[in-house]
């Protein structure tokens, strides 16, 4: 394993790179939510943490196994990413405009965090390409270290939210669903 001072740093920078889609995501979780629980707080993080360790993980994986194949899909990323979160963000930004301020209607359900998850990390597949001379244990060691800063990174963007959140009151919600979609339109035109 690679366990010098330049592949903590590095891995550590790689993190923040990766999580600043998952930062964006959590701080229109946190406008949109300015009463959220820290357990609440944790659960989003955690979340984006683990997708932002699995992806580099499972494109580690393919690269390994089956590079070509890959490379096939990755053309679909953006799309994917752009379709996600605009979704979401569109519901956001809809149920804002409506004026939707039900608390339960202002927490995030597991079925949509999952969502956020995904299409905030899966470019975080293409970093597999980057570990690919890693072997088992130091990619699993950088993609922990990916996650460990993706994790306060998310937790900092929900205080952000919360913070800004209470001050915007009911346009927090169509400003976090903004956010989103802005997100979704950056990494797609990124990849172009």
């Amino acid at each position: 394993m690679n366990g010098t001072i330049g592949f903590i740093i590095n891995s550590i920078l790689l993190g923040a790179g990766l999580a600043m889609d998952a930062f964006s995501v959590s701080v229109a979780n946190g406008l949109q939510d300015t009463k959220m629980s820290r357990k609440r707080r944790f659960i989003i993080a955690g979340t984006f943490a683990l997708f932002q360790c699995l992806m580099p993980l499972i494109g580690w994986a393919v690269v390994r196994t089956a590079v070509h194949l890959f490379r096939s899909f990755e053309p679909f990323v953006p799309w994917i990413a752009l379709i996600l979160l605009v979704l979401i963000g569109g519901k956001m930004l809809f149920d804002g405009i409506r004026g939707v301020e039900k608390q339960e209607d202002a927490a995030l359900g597991i079925g949509t965090l999952l969502l956020q998850g995904i299409a905030t990390s899966i470019d975080a597949l293409s970093v597999g390409f980057t570990i690919s001379e890693y072997g088992a244990a130091a990619a699993v060691c950088c993609a922990l270290l990916i996650a460990a800063v993706t994790f306060v990174i998310c937790l900092a963007g929900i205080w952000i939210g919360r913070r800004f959140g209470t001050r915007f009151s009911g346009g927090a919600a169509v400003l976090g669903g903004l956010i989103l979609i802005g997100i979704g339109i950056e990494i797609f035109l990124g990849s172009r």
